[in-house]
């Protein structure tokens, strides 16, 4: 099956593992994390050839990536490798499944997919993540390495990153959401990888702080500390001199006093203190890592927020004198066109390593879009294209289609300098870059690792890193060398001493009869789908479709309206509540209201307190509603789920008839739903026997008790239907 590829050592080494185990694959860019998914792949095609392999990357550029190699190094018809993306319609996707025997995908649709049920994930005998580092909270690969390990029959998975990231737990929690049992690790000193490892020289480039810079760096800092210092006197700061990360967590600690109800003065004055210390800190960090422009811009743009925005921590910064200095410093800088040392040595750099070779291949880094704009321009007498991520800020954004356009022209050379931000940073294939340069350090291992990652694949490379004397940049550039020796310690540890705790989580499933088949039809517009995905854990059928009214059908003839209590209160204020209350008693004979959080409902907005409990009161009493509170997702699913339990226990099973079906599938599933006596789980079971509606329809009571589920009472009541005479009144 395989063609065109010899194995090295160390990839044959790892393929015995992950051919047994639920294994992370942890090795240096350039190193063919993609050659062991392809073999991998083959491994297991050959055990089950009847079987699917699915593999996940977060963006489509990747996934395209993958495609060419699987094509290339599988002997598979091209026509069964297939990707899956946003752009392929769902229908289209479920179609191209059938067929298919390796399928490419983004997570989130083929997250969709798996809800609607358009994909069977029991069919795969292969799952492989890669840049598997993103396997945390809630990111769609969590959910789906959870439903492939329930519903598959010879499952595995591989895992594949090129830094996992430093905190142990973090790794621990990436190995137990993906299932991992074993953990491979390679470094460029392991023996087996070393020679194939292509040398990357990487040169610090230090640069002044400069005199003027200071001046402006004062002035900000001063803001920064006032504002600390009068949230300290309120009781909710420990000291002037807090770093960014430690006034964030600062930050989220205050917000929950507040939706637990605290509304002291002094709070939310702390609270609008510390988001404007945070604006400063950001201010800080352009004039120290970034440049004189792109402070400016920014300040400005506060000033600019002010005159409109209802925001008191902008209106309150703007008033500051030492921010006011801070503004008119940088201004008259901006005139002078004074720029960040950055910038001279920058061009030096650039021109060094042309000079050497006009056609080498440069990517330059930075982590504002800004930035970008400003290295180009400075680089404008050479070849260069900024390379950004879709959302369009400022006019700024490619989708991904004029993002492969690009890297494209790169790759053959029609421009050498390519000029990104984080976009580039991940897993991009381009096989020749010279020179890497990193306009600032970046704290993060990952990020640090896959940067330097774009060189160095087929021969050595460089990598210079500009470094702005006595700043953050300093502090930045060994936080990222110390959480790299870290992550490596961490997973020897985590290799060596690998135990994963499968917890014994006790669901409401026990609630449900194993043979009983409990639907609930979700309206397809809700974005937090963490309750369809709850449902689903819990053993519920869930099927999406647009309601006209209600977020959840759990019968013909209950619907329930869910609000967050943000949503619930903004919702009392803009007016539409009492509208949706109408047509939720309109379209059903029950209804029920969910509001869920942990938030005080009277703490939200600037509302009176008797607007809430009118409306309130208005729903229970006026409209017949009831409320029910719930915590969070998973205890909203719960209520859900004994309520579809309660009610289709009555009426035998589930109706969809309150909502407009969708594909051909459920159209049929809704027909045959309506007959007496009979519910989705018997319609499925009667078209999956029959397979159609009109073979259904010409069946004799003999070829419908074989059916299982379907009695001979049953039987006879459909015939005896399908033959009555339509009577008029």
């Amino acid at each position: 099956m395989l063609k065109d590829f010899t194995p090295r050592l160390y990839q044959q080494t790892i393929l015995g593992t992950a051919a047994s185990r639920n294994t992370l694959v942890v090795l240096p860019t350039g190193l063919g994390k993609t050659a062991i998914a392809f073999l991998l792949a083959a491994q297991r095609l050959h055990l089950y050839p009847n079987s699917k392999i699915l593999m996940l990357a977060p963006t489509k550029p990747l996934c395209e990536q993958h495609i060419k190699s699987f094509q290339k190094h599988l002997d598979v018809p091209e026509d069964k490798i297939v990707l899956f993306t946003g752009t392929v319609k769902p229908d289209k996707r479920a179609e191209m499944w059938k067929d298919a025997q390796i399928i490419i995908s983004t997570p989130q649709g083929l997250e969709n997919d798996v809800i609607n049920r358009r994909v069977k994930l029991e069919e795969l005998s292969l799952l492989i993540f890669d840049e598997a580092h993103h396997a945390t909270g809630d990111y769609a690969y969590v959910w789906i390495a959870q439903q492939y390990e329930q519903k598959s029959k010879f499952s595995r998975i591989l895992a594949l990153t090129a830094s996992p990231g430093s905190d142990l737990e973090k790794v621990k929690e990436i190995c137990n959401n993906l299932h991992i049992e074993k953990v491979e690790v390679r470094t460029e000193k392991d023996l087996d990888v070393k020679e194939y490892i292509q040398p990357i020289k990487i040169k610090w480039e230090k640069v002044d702080f400069p005199l003027e810079f200071k001046k402006v760096q004062t002035s900000l800092q001063e803001c920064k500390k006032s504002k600390l210092l009068e949230a300290q006197r309120y009781g909710y700061c420990n000291n002037a001199l807090l770093s960014k990360g430690e006034m964030l967590g600062t930050q989220i600690e205050l917000q929950k006093k507040i939706s637990s109800g605290e509304r002291e003065f002094e709070l939310l004055r702390s609270v609008s203190l510390m988001a404007e210390a945070l604006k400063i800190e950001h201010g800080i960090e352009l004039l120290e890592s970034q440049g004189i422009e792109q402070l400016s811009k920014y300040l400005n743009n506060i000033k600019t927020q002010a005159l409109s925005s209802k925001t008191k921590a902008v209106k309150n910064l703007v008033l500051d004198e030492n921010f006011k200095t801070a503004t008119y410093l940088t201004d008259e800088l901006v005139k002078q066109k004074i720029q960040h040392p950055k910038v001279g040595r920058l061009k030096e750099i650039v021109s060094e390593v042309l000079n050497k070779d006009e056609k080498a291949k440069i990517i330059i880094f930075t982590q504002f879009r800004d930035s970008a704009e400003r290295i180009q321009e400075n680089l404008n007498n050479h070849k260069n294209h900024i390379f950004v991520g879709q959302s369009k800020k400022n006019g700024l954004g490619f989708s991904q289609k004029q993002q492969k356009e690009i890297l494209d022209k790169f790759r053959v050379g029609e421009f050498n300098i390519l000029i990104a931000t984080s976009v580039a940073e991940e897993g991009l294939d381009i096989p020749k870059v010279d020179k890497v340069i990193f306009y600032e350090p970046v704290p993060s291992a990952i990020r640090a690792i896959q940067r330097r990652g774009r060189t160095g694949r087929l021969e050595k490379g460089e990598v210079s890193i500009l470094v702005t004397s006595s700043t953050r940049d300093e502090a930045y550039r060994w936080s990222s060398h110390h959480k790299e020796q870290r992550m490596y310690r961490t997973l020897d540890k985590i290799k060596n001493e690998l135990s994963l705790i499968k917890e014994d989580q006790s669901t409401i499933t026990k609630f449900i009869e194993q043979d009983k088949v409990v639907t609930i039809l979700a309206d397809h517009r809700e974005k937090d789908n963490k309750i369809v995905k709850e449902l689903i854990e819990l053993g519920i059928s869930v099927n999406t479709a647009q309601l006209e009214s209600a977020d959840y059908v759990i019968s013909g003839k209950v619907g329930v309206e869910l609000k967050k209590k943000p949503d619930f209160v903004t919702s009392i204020i803009d007016g539409r509540l009492l509208d949706q209350m109408k047509d939720l008693k309109r379209n059903f004979e029950k209804s029920v209201l969910i509001i869920e959080g942990e938030e005080d409902l009277y703490s939200l907005r600037k509302i009176h307190d008797n607007a809430i409990r009118g409306m309130l009161a208005a729903i229970t009493l006026d409209f017949g509603v009831p409320i029910i509170y719930t915590k969070n997702p998973k205890d909203t699913a719960a209520i859900l789920a004994v309520m579809a339990k309660r009610e289709q226990d009555k009426s035998r099973d589930f109706s969809y008839h309150q909502a407009k079906p969708l594909t051909v599938k459920e159209q049929q599933e809704f027909i045959v739903s309506s007959f007496p006596g009979i519910g989705v789980g018997h319609a499925r079971k009667l078209l999956e026997n029959t397979k159609s509606i009109k073979n259904l329809i010409n069946a004799n009571v003999e070829d419908l008790v074989e059916i299982d589920g379907i009695g001979k009472k049953i039987a006879e009541r459909l015939l005896n239907l399908f033959d009555e005479e339509y009577k008029k009144n």
